[in-house]
């Protein structure tokens, strides 16, 4: 059983599948920080200085000036503007993802439509193949 658990293990695919999530979790990072640092200041200053990871809903009788003093206070909340963001993220990471995949189809198309190379015998072979024709024929 050892055994079979380290084929599988080493087979490309599972590997190439480990990559892929390393890849993955970096890139999650590069994107959030795209979000939270680069588009949402923009955006939250284009719709006077809205701060959207700030943005929630008490649940409670208390009223909070932010999410981390709610938070500290343990009041129940509902943080909406975080959602915001994440959505956003997802977005981004979807687009990403899409744009790459549509690369790599193009790619491919171009190897699919290059047509095969015609492989011609030699004129030797042609003429002995005629010859051998005719004496069939014969």
């Amino acid at each position: 059983m050892l055994k079979e658990f380290k084929e599988f293990a080493m087979k490309g695919n599972v590997l190439d599948m480990a990559v892929g999530i390393i890849i993955g979790i970096a890139f999650g990072g590069i994107v959030k920080s795209l979000v939270g640092d680069i588009l949402m200041p923009p955006i939250g200053l284009l719709l006077g200085n809205l701060d959207f990871s700030n943005l929630f809903i008490s649940l409670g009788d208390q009223s909070f000036a932010t999410l981390e003093a709610a938070r500290e206070a343990g009041a129940p909340i509902i943080a909406y503007g975080l959602f915001i963001n994440e959505v956003i993220n997802f977005l981004i990471v979807a687009f990403a993802i899409f744009i790459l995949i549509k690369q790599i189809n193009r790619f491919k198309k171009k190897e699919e439509e290059k047509p095969a190379k015609k492989t011609t015998a030699p004129r030797e072979e042609i003429l002995l193949e005629e010859i051998r024709d005719i004496l069939k024929e014969k």
